[in-house]
């Protein structure tokens, strides 16, 4: 029997010794593991062989994780990680839509590192089919209905639902569920959604259900594992 092909994670860092630590604890959870100092060079390596995650320093020379993120995502829907100094460059990134799956915050644990890895890879993995959801929207009524049982929604509460659908497993900032949520453009606090997402996750505890998490200072994601 053929052996399974070990998934490969590509690590854009200019730090050897981050880069090195990274590598070590990849391996050692399993996966193959490729090390790249400079920004310029990734787009060349994803074109050029497989590529199953990307850890990517947001920080680097020759080209930054931005642009570098940028150009994977115009020829690959390869999931990545952005690695960053600063929680304020988050919203940076998100603001600019260029598709990162996730982020981590230096200093970062490398056990964490590893488990956010795995999430990524399990939600990139081929199915043959779209995860599906624990429950279903019913336009309509607005209501949120898992199995016979259903909640009714507020039309805010029912559009931001509907926008994290669309992207399950995605961070999506507080300013696109906003933008999402108020189709009349109205100007409000950009915390004005951890509100409404605080009814939300009441009105899913009640049909037993958690799917919605917090990503500290940026914002939320659907979890469907």
């Amino acid at each position: 029997m053929e052996a399974a092909v070990k998934p490969h994670v590509l690590i854009v860092e200019d730090e050897p010794k981050i880069a090195s630590a990274l590598a070590d604890y990849v391996r050692a959870a399993g996966y193959r593991a490729s090390v790249a100092g400079r920004g310029d060079v990734v787009p060349a390596l994803v074109a050029a062989q497989r590529v199953d995650a990307i850890l990517l320093d947001l920080m680097l020379p020759g080209m930054d994780g931005l642009d570098v993120c940028r150009a994977v995502r115009a020829t690959s829907q390869v999931p990545i990680l952005m690695l960053t100094a600063r929680v304020e460059e988050v919203d940076r990134l998100l603001g600019l839509e260029l598709g990162a799956d996730d982020y981590i915050c230096k200093p970062f644990s490398l056990r964490e590192v590893v488990s956010r890895l795995r999430a990524v890879l399990r939600r990139s993995a081929p199915s043959g089919a779209a995860p599906a959801l624990p429950f279903s929207l019913d336009a309509d009524r607005h209501a949120l209905r898992v199995g016979s049982r259903d909640v009714a929604l507020t039309p805010v509460e029912f559009r931001l639902l509907a926008c994290l659908c669309e992207r399950p497993g995605r961070i999506l900032s507080r300013q696109r569920l906003l933008d999402a949520a108020y189709v009349d453009h109205r100007v409000v606090s950009d915390r004005t959604v951890d509100s409404h997402i605080r009814n939300l996750r009441r009105k899913f505890e009640a049909l037993g259900l958690a799917p919605i998490a917090s990503i500290y200072g940026v914002g939320f994601r659907l979890d469907l594992e």
